[in-house]
């Protein structure tokens, strides 16, 4: 399937590797209309979503070999990078999300971190949402939308993802996934910007983990190491 979306990030490929706390994040409109006739329509209020202690995310030395590590606060980075995005998304067919990574659904909130390892840049995101991503549902439409071309004012380049059989874990659904960011037309040769993602997700809880490059991490392991760390600290 291909098809033409507009990138909400005004950076060009070579800068993409730099916003990876922000690929693990989309947020909706989470205003309810409600309203009878003669009266004005108000947005109903939504109760914040629950909160998520630091201490949800994996410990510093969890990560082999990383070194420097930037936390981020979830309701921080959606407000910041999302708005631009929900006034220049373009809908085609939902490749979109699938294109940006975007797991976090509506009303979230959450806890993160990105951190440099040997051969890239790994992330976590440990989120509470009112409105959780259904991992099958999700996989299903990244396989529809295995190759995407992008374009946009800094130029085109072609997502190509590859959906991979996720880790098995108790109570829990699991997704994972490759994408592969290259220039149109890219001798085979050159690397593209590679990214591999595994989340986790039960009830109102859900983990991800991302590696940008080549770290050659075992990613499913980090995940299922994650999940289980989380559960502590969220009282499951």
């Amino acid at each position: 399937m291909a098809a033409r979306i507009h990138r909400s990030s005004r950076l060009p490929p070579s800068k993409w590797r730099a916003r990876s706390v922000a690929i693990a994040a989309s947020m909706a409109a989470a205003a309810t209309i409600s309203g009878v006739p003669g009266e004005a329509i108000q947005a109903a209020p939504v109760p914040p979503p629950p909160g998520v202690p630091p201490a949800a995310l994996l410990p510093g030395e969890a990560v082999p070999h990383a070194s420097a590590r930037d936390t981020f606060d979830l309701a921080a980075a959606l407000s910041t990078s999302d708005k631009a995005s929900k006034r220049s998304r373009v809908d085609v067919g939902g490749c979109e999300d699938v294109v940006h990574g975007r797991l976090v659904g509506e009303n979230a909130g959450g806890q993160g971190f990105q951190t440099t390892v040997p051969g890239g840049q790994v992330s976590e995101l440990v989120a509470r949402t009112t409105n959780p991503p259904d991992l099958t549902a999700w996989a299903a439409q990244a396989a529809r939308c295995s190759q995407v071309t992008v374009d946009d004012a800094a130029g085109t380049a072609v997502s190509t993802v590859t959906v991979q059989p996720a880790p098995a874990v108790t109570g829990a659904k699991s997704l994972s996934y490759r994408q592969l960011l290259t220039l149109p037309g890219q001798p085979p040769e050159l690397p593209g910007l590679r990214l591999r993602t595994v989340a986790i997700a039960a009830d109102d809880v859900l983990v991800v983990l991302r590696d940008a490059g080549t770290t050659g991490l075992d990613l499913d392991a980090l995940a299922v190491a994650a999940w289980q760390h989380a559960a502590g600290p969220l009282g499951r």
